[in-house]
């Protein structure tokens, strides 16, 4: 993102919505989980869409299988959470492109390997839904991988097969700014959506069966994509306009033809796509995104995995001083019941973005995850319906996008 750390863009134009809703965190914390939501989560296949603690194996010393006292993702939260499949993210700021862009994905795609490589009793590297399902069996941790913007392929198809060979399995098709083409929803529109180029980036993803990602891109290059996919698309971490006017988020209209095309929107946990009222305050006093990045810098300098875990807790820090309102974890589920309610039980998920943005009270790290199904069982949710959205719908969209792959290159 826009100088090298997501954490403050995401807090720029952030929103959060009002109090009132009546699930309370005491009811389903740690040990008040109830058996019946314990023995629920832990029997589903439970995937997250969108992590960014790929920053963090670059700084240096980071252990993924030791438990961490900062940031969300680690070995033994993911276990606490029953947490089954991950797809960690390789991003670098959309500023950074050409031949540097390719070369530092290339070296995270090798990073997100290295930590398989050194955990092999817990993490096998996955391509495939049914490579996620044959994971979850003894018990590991499935590891994918998602591009999260275009401008990382530097213009050349040559470059997107690359990353399919080594496991990637969607491209979200900008970050917050613009790529050569296509429009991003946070920036200024350049090619009207997708370009003549842009299209042909769509329609080779589909041969290769990897998932178009479209959360971050503009209304018009969401309509694009819609109009030429053969194939269903990801919004691996994207909220409801409707409850957070934001335009990274997605309108109802948007989330109605995504599923009907048989897409899934992942719900994104960031506090700034979560409501209106944090939007409403970091408006009012535009310097604390000033003074976040200042704090940042100087605790940082210029690790960017440093910058994203700094960024969540003086964001937090910010809270609990009365300068920026409280998010509740329970603006989640606010926004799965909108989206369940717009695109049907079949074609809504989770997409955290853990370590790339600010997390809720109450949903700190991946230990967390099982409250949302204790909350969706206490909402009257159906235990089939609960595992759709913790991952089963992520599951069959993979399997539907590998299968429209097959089929298009069968066809040639």
């Amino acid at each position: 993102m826009h100088s090298g750390t997501k954490q403050i863009l995401f807090l720029a134009g952030a929103c959060l919505l009002d109090g009132g809703y009546a699930l309370r965190e005491s009811a389903v914390s740690g040990s008040d989980l109830t058996a019946h939501a314990r023995k629920l989560h832990f029997s589903s296949i439970v995937v997250d869409t969108h992590d960014d603690t790929t920053q963090r194996f670059l700084d240096g010393d980071f252990d993924l299988g030791a438990r961490h006292p900062t940031g969300s993702i680690d070995i033994p939260r993911m276990r606490e959470g029953g947490l089954d499949a991950i797809f960690f993210s390789i991003w670098i700021p959309s500023k950074i492109t050409g031949p540097v862009a390719v070369k530092r994905a290339l070296e995270q795609i090798e990073a997100v390997r290295e930590q398989v490589r050194r955990h092999p009793k817990d993490l096998v590297l996955a391509t495939t839904a049914d490579e996620v399902r044959a994971a979850s069996k003894p018990g590991k941790i499935a590891v994918l991988v998602g591009v999260e913007g275009g401008h990382m392929i530097n213009g050349d198809l040559g470059v997107l097969r690359k990353y399919s060979d080594l496991g990637v399995r969607y491209m979200t098709l900008t970050h917050s700014g613009n790529c050569e083409w296509a429009d991003a929803s946070t920036d200024k529109p350049a090619h009207n959506g997708l370009t003549d180029f842009g299209k042909a980036v769509i329609r080779e993803m589909n041969r290769l069966g990897m998932m178009v990602d479209v959360s971050h891109v503009s209304d018009k290059t969401f309509r694009d994509v819609l109009a030429l996919s053969k194939a269903p698309v990801i919004a691996s971490h994207s909220n409801c306009r409707a409850l957070c006017d934001h335009p990274r988020n997605m309108s109802d209209a948007m989330i109605k033809i995504l599923a009907a095309k048989g897409g899934v929107i992942h719900i994104n946990y960031h506090v700034g796509f979560l409501s209106q009222e944090f939007r409403n305050a970091e408006r009012a006093n535009p310097k604390i995104n000033q003074a976040i990045a200042l704090e940042v810098h100087k605790r940082c300098g210029d690790k960017e995995g440093c910058q994203l875990i700094e960024g969540d807790r003086i964001t937090r820090e910010y809270v609990e001083q009365g300068k920026l309102p409280r998010v509740d974890w329970t603006t989640i589920i606010e926004h799965i019941e909108h989206a369940v309610k717009i695109a049907g039980i079949d074609h809504v998920g989770l997409g955290s973005d853990f370590d790339g943005a600010n997390m809720p009270f109450g949903m700190e790290d991946a230990s967390k995850v099982p409250k949302i199904t204790e909350a969706l069982l206490q909402k009257g949710y159906s235990e089939g319906d609960v595992k759709k959205i913790l991952g089963e719908n992520t599951l069959r969209l993979m399997a539907d996008v590998e299968r429209v792959g097959k089929e298009l290159n069968s066809r040639k």
